[in-house]
């Protein structure tokens, strides 16, 4: 009996910029296994769209006239969770990261990113986990971590409950990297990466890899790096 194909990530492109959507359609449309079914200009079409073509991925920019990205993540978060949002953005946009992750959105992908991380982005996000950009994440912990002796001690303390198996990962999700980076990283299977991620995220308390990152930095994890 011969395997049932796999069903193409379908996808939506959400951009003001005409030149923009054309160089990911072109970009997405080499991978083989993505689908570009729409295309929006603003926040609200690309809700409408979304829905209408029951998406998996919508690649949304975060500044559009109208109903921006950000008010659209929160609008699908509520209507189709399972529908992935990946930000595009550029860099030093990071005020926005914080704000989008609470809206709902599965991660970010910078707008100048190569072609194959923009691929892997829309692949590693239909499969359910989050999108960091290393420049990005880099950025907002510069950004939010408030070094001083009070806040590291806590950070190690509560680092300290992981084995040191996790304690490696949560180096690795500091810096950015995805489970399947991580795993070839670590010579683990991306599943049992996964697995120590959600182990990690429970022990620390932290809602989502944003803030296991800027605690990893707190704890010292990332030094060197």
């Amino acid at each position: 009996m011969s395997e049932q194909p796999t069903e193409p990530i379908r996808v939506l492109l959400a951009d003001d910029e005409a030149l923009l959507r054309v160089a990911l359609r072109l970009i997405l449309g080499h991978a083989g296994d993505i689908d570009v079914v729409a295309e929006a200009v603003n926040g609200s079409e690309a809700v409408d769209l979304a829905v209408r073509h029951r998406v998996d991925v919508v690649l949304m920019d975060i500044r559009m006239p109208g109903t921006d990205g950000l008010a659209a993540a929160e609008t699908l978060a509520g209507l189709t969770p399972a529908v992935r949002v990946v930000m595009l953005t550029t860099f030093g946009e990071d005020e926005y990261v914080t704000r989008a992750l609470a809206a709902g959105a599965a991660g970010f992908v910078l707008k100048d990113s190569g072609p194959q991380e923009l691929i892997q982005a829309v692949r590693v996000a239909a499969s359910g986990e989050a999108i960091l950009s290393p420049r990005i994440t880099r950025g907002l912990i510069e950004q939010h971590v408030v070094t001083n002796a009070r806040r590291a001690t806590e950070a190690r303390r509560r680092v300290d409950m992981l084995t040191a198996r996790e304690r490696d990962v949560l180096a690795l999700v500091g810096q950015g990297l995805s489970n399947a980076e991580a795993g070839r990283r670590l010579h683990l299977g991306e599943g049992t990466v996964k697995t120590h991620v959600r182990s990690i995220l429970a022990k620390l308390g932290c809602a989502n890899r944003v803030q296991a990152a800027i605690l990893a930095h707190e704890a010292g994890l990332l030094k060197g790096v």
